[in-house]
């Protein structure tokens, strides 16, 4: 075994190296900052300047980097999901009503499950924003299967619904009276996520982190994983070889929508502490970004999630210290995502 194995490690080594990706993304990284300069420049703004805020921002004190393992949090979640669906040959685009619904799940198993210890409440909590996550997430399978509705329309469209059902609940079962926003009410301390002491970043992204990875050793280790790798490939070629195309979509969706409520149920214990309209808009498809950032290897999303959050935690810096527009924020965060999607996608 050992004497076949070293040939393989060899020829990954060699095809890695000739393949350079740590050159084109060092290529795409150094041409998003140029961009970015004279994007700041043109706003009347030193470049040098919002370069050191952005590095300030991410990295300028334990804090400022638990700020950004947090943002990075629902990401990993939600990308982790989204890059296995991907893998498959599933588009799910439903992980902003996914992430949603879980926060939904997480806040009604606390306030409407009293008496329970805390760390069994928190657990509870966790679950049945993975169950509501993977609900919502289902709904989408049974249209798409059961009535020939795209994957895309199916999981895009229910985005608004979830959305829509948030500011509904919060409207009434679970809202604050008299509260100006629409949101719960505060949920006890008891239940909130340990957050680690001094960086203040919590245990979420490290409960992400080890999903991403199972998931990792799940596509490339199971029959499963196998069946993933072979839909995504040829939908034929897995028909042929007896996998079943509507259970491989089942199991995918309902795991990536339970992965993206659990992210949703972690945002609502481990940041906010309570649900708050609107908290997920905008993840899902970041989610999206990250999912092919990390080539569609869970994996490889850890990485690409982190970027993504230190990348918007220094973006925010930016804005505060030499108060660039926010609009040119999010130019310069979608340039920055493009180049760096330009360099690592995945070539046929």
């Amino acid at each position: 075994m050992s004497d076949l194995a070293t040939p393989m490690l060899q020829l990954r080594a060699l095809r890695f190296c000739t393949d350079q990706l740590w050159l084109r993304v060092l290529f795409a990284i150094g041409l998003s900052a140029v961009c970015a300069a004279l994007l700041v420049a043109a706003a009347g703004r030193n470049p040098i300047d919002a370069l050191l805020a952005v590095l300030a921002g991410a990295f300028g004190s334990p804090h400022d980097i638990g700020v950004a393992l947090n943002r990075a949090s629902p990401y990993l979640f939600a990308g982790a999901g989204t890059a296995l669906c991907f893998r498959a040959g599933v588009i799910n685009i439903g992980a902003d009503g996914q992430i949603a619904m879980g926060g939904v799940g997480a806040t009604a198993a606390v306030l409407f499950l009293p008496g329970l210890p805390n760390l069994l409440t928190c657990v509870v909590a966790l679950l049945a924003a993975a169950a509501a996550g993977a609900l919502w997430s289902g709904i989408a399978t049974a249209i798409h299967l059961g009535r020939r509705v795209h994957e895309v329309l199916a999981t895009l469209l229910l985005n608004f619904v979830a959305l829509l059902l948030v500011q509904f609940l919060l409207s009434g079962a679970l809202g604050q009276e008299g509260a100006v926003f629409l949101q719960s009410l505060l949920l006890p301390r008891g239940v909130w996520l340990y957050r680690f002491p001094g960086f203040d970043f919590h245990i979420g992204i490290v409960i992400a982190m080890i999903l991403a990875a199972l998931l990792s050793g799940i596509l490339w280790k199971t029959p499963f994983g196998f069946a993933i790798r072979v839909a995504g490939k040829s939908r034929p070629a897995m028909a042929y070889a007896g996998f079943s195309v509507s259970a491989l979509t089942w199991a995918t969706m309902l795991i990536a929508g339970a992965l993206a409520g659990l992210g949703g149920g972690v945002e609502i214990l481990g940041l906010h502490h309570r649900l708050i309209e609107g908290f997920s808009s905008g993840f899902g498809f970041k989610a999206v970004t990250v999912a092919l950032l990390g080539v569609l290897e869970p994996a490889a999303v850890i990485p690409a999630a982190l970027f993504i959050g230190f990348l918007e935690a220094g973006s925010l810096s930016m804005q505060r210290q030499i108060g660039v527009p926010s609009a040119l924020v999010t130019v310069i965060e979608g340039l920055t995502m493009l180049f760096i999607l330009a360099a690592t996608v995945r070539r046929s």
